[in-house]
């Protein structure tokens, strides 16, 4: 969960109506990186005033140590545009990267990183295949400036994700990509989960696009991402495959799995009984009688956690009014008239 503080001086260079939209949110966590502050700030407002379009930079301060955010205030003083955002410690990319969603106004938002790497001038290609009707446009560094050990990782960590989605994309991990604000705004992020987003959004019906993007060598600073990070990203995919097959029906899986046991458990117990009436093998001489207890017993605990697990969905969504659905468009609905 990310942590913000209530008071005015939580964010920075923000309009007083914050329910003004603009066209494009340009979103990018950054943590410990002084020397790239300007460098990435002037990229990115050279890329987008050749768009046309409205548009803001977020930039969300991921708990510092550096002076990265005294160059980003320095800068915001002149640069009405760019919006600040500091979370209180280091939470991590996705708490980061989910504080500016929350801060965008933008009709579409783009994430970056902010270590120079992602080419600004790519987000017009981005916005392009946005405006042919797609929902949201993922980057793939196709020739990635990394190194081996950090490659080989990846690459097997996108075929796996593909295959347990069903969203084929060569690269999850590519930071820039362009969303639809609703896509984002309607999606709760924990854990790993921002290089999920395309597979969380496919499960909402969005249309789902790939272009190559250029991918830089990192020139200032070092890398905050290690191989460490892989267990978790498996954890969450674990996590994303359950929720988008078994979120409103949880009793299925825990009941099915549980009805399955109490059947093994039953049938061991019944071997039991025929043993000992027929062939004379008496209980203690014949194990299947504690397996079969065993199972039986996991098989009802399994069967009654699914109970609570239904409990626990329906609550979630009726306490919230959380549709199961979501809607693409609507069309000749009139306003619903609250009754007297």
């Amino acid at each position: 969960m990310v942590l913000r503080n209530s008071e005015p001086s939580s964010t920075l260079g923000l309009d007083e109506d914050t329910h003004s939209a603009v066209a494009v949110s340009v979103v990018v966590p950054m943590h410990d990186e002084e020397e790239n502050v300007e460098p990435v700030v002037r990229s990115l407002e050279d890329a987008l005033e050749t768009l046309g379009r409205s548009f803001e930079i977020i930039v969300v301060d991921d708990g510092s140590n550096d002076r990265t955010y005294a160059r980003l205030i320095a800068l915001a003083a002149t640069e009405p545009r760019l919006k600040l955002v500091q979370l209180r410690r280091n939470f991590g990319q996705t708490a980061a990267m989910s504080a500016g969603f929350d801060h965008a106004r933008g009709a579409v938002i783009v994430p970056m990183d902010g270590d120079l790497q992602n080419d600004p001038r790519d987000i017009s290609r981005l916005l392009e295949k946005i405006d042919e009707g797609y929902d949201v446009v993922s980057g793939w560094r196709r020739a990635r400036q990394d190194s081996f050990v950090r490659r080989l990782p990846s690459r097997i960590a996108n075929w796996l994700i593909g295959c347990v989605t069903g969203v084929r994309l060569h690269d999850y991990g590519c930071t820039l990509k362009a969303y639809r604000a609703d896509i984002v705004h309607d999606t709760r992020l924990y854990g790993e989960m921002h290089r999920f987003l395309p597979a969380l959004a496919h499960q909402a019906g969005a249309r789902i696009a790939e272009i190559p993007v250029e991918h830089h060598p990192r020139i200032h600073g070092r890398s905050k991402y290690g191989l460490g990070r892989t267990v978790k990203v498996m954890l969450d995919l674990v996590t994303v495959k359950f929720l988008s097959v078994w979120s409103t029906k949880p009793s299925y899986v825990f009941g099915g799995a549980g009805a399955l046991l109490c059947l093994a458990g039953t049938a061991f117990v019944v071997w039991t009984a025929y043993a000992k009436f027929v062939n004379g093998v008496y209980v203690y001489r014949q194990p299947s009688l504690i397996v079969g207890v065993f199972l039986f017993t996991i098989g009802l605990n399994l069967f009654l956690m699914g109970l609570l697990a239904e409990l626990v969905t329906r609550t979630y969504h009726e306490s919230q009014a959380k549709p199961i659905y979501h809607v693409r468009e609507r069309m000749n609905f009139e306003e619903r008239t609250p009754l007297p």
